[in-house]
């Protein structure tokens, strides 16, 4: 009677718990679109931030390519997507991440133009202290904003420092430490946009239809 008793509950649990996993599946499946969706609009609300879209005339989102750098502190394949107008290459946004941050890693998304210019800049991820270090976000000040239209010479151009170390960026009272991290990773990008920006361009585009 005991062994009847276990088998039919065990029965009884197999058959939820294989409800349950179809309707896990099944929700996945109705909501993978939406969440698709989601992550696309975020990803052009970003891109749009960081660059005008009167600048180019292709499909930002849908033209890329993917670059594992050291040189930018990837710890992973990371998308660089190309902006162009009438064919023609005009800047590319890339993610660089400063891992000298006061509480770790910065990650970092810029646009830049082919020649190293800065178009913007936008912090996506840190963990900095709230009301110090984390005036880099747009929301809390418009800091981030001073790299725009600046372009580095070299890694050796003091000017790209904070004030305090002979440079021209302002630092944060009391939290230098941030954003001597994130001018140099800007710096990087900037460098690394134009050293590599014909690679970059002539690269197979991963993203989707490329509308050149």
């Amino acid at each position: 009677m005991l062994t009847k008793s276990i088998s039919k509950n065990s029965l009884i649990l197999g058959a939820f718990a294989l409800a349950s996993t179809a309707l896990v599946t099944l929700t996945y499946i109705a909501t993978k679109p939406a969440i698709e969706q989601n992550k696309q609009q975020k990803l052009m609300t970003t891109l749009s931030q960081v660059i005008d879209s009167k600048e180019y005339n292709n499909t930002l989102y849908l033209d890329c390519v993917e670059i594992n750098e050291d040189y930018l502190n990837h710890s992973a394949a990371t998308k660089v997507y190309r902006a162009k107008q009438d064919g023609k290459p005009i800047a590319v946004v890339l993610q660089s991440t400063a891992p000298d941050g006061y509480s770790g890693n910065i990650d970092i998304l810029s646009a830049i133009y082919i020649d190293g210019t800065i178009a913007g800049v936008r912090v996506i991820e840190h963990k900095e202290t709230p009301g110090l270090g984390d005036k880099v976000e747009i929301r809390r000040s418009d800091w981030i904003t001073s790299f725009n239209g600046k372009r580095p010479t070299s890694l050796k151009d003091t000017s790209w420092a904070v004030k305090k170390d002979g440079g021209e960026f302002d630092a944060f009272t009391g939290a230098t430490i941030t954003p001597r991290a994130v001018i140099s990773a800007v710096k990087r990008a900037s460098l690394y946009t134009q050293n590599q920006h014909q690679d970059l361009f002539n690269s197979t585009n991963v993203c989707g239809v490329n509308d050149d």
